[in-house]
């Protein structure tokens, strides 16, 4: 299905953003739906959204100068969990 596009309303680089939030928003919905294929493909999609998020703001608060300390405080787990997790990135 090919989507429509509301042309030089917003900026060419917003409107992936945008496209995003409207598929993310879509998936979000999914989850909920009654039929389990459905729902359970949506939670798979969610999780893998979630994760692509956390390093994001891993990344962001690293590069900010936060503390492995401060970022499991805020994430809810141990500074160990958080660090074994993201010292692949070269933290």
């Amino acid at each position: 299905m090919r989507r429509r596009c509301q042309c030089r309303l917003t900026a060419a680089a917003c409107q992936l953003r945008l496209t995003a939030m409207t598929d993310a928003t879509r998936v979000a919905a999914a989850a909920s739906s009654r039929d389990p294929a459905v729902g359970l493909a949506a939670v798979a999609s969610l999780r893998g959204l979630l994760e692509s998020l956390e390093e994001l703001q891993v990344t962001n608060a690293r590069a900010q100068g936060w503390s492995w300390r401060q970022i499991a405080e805020v994430l809810r787990i141990s500074r160990q969990a958080v660090h074994k997790k993201y010292r692949q990135f070269g933290f």
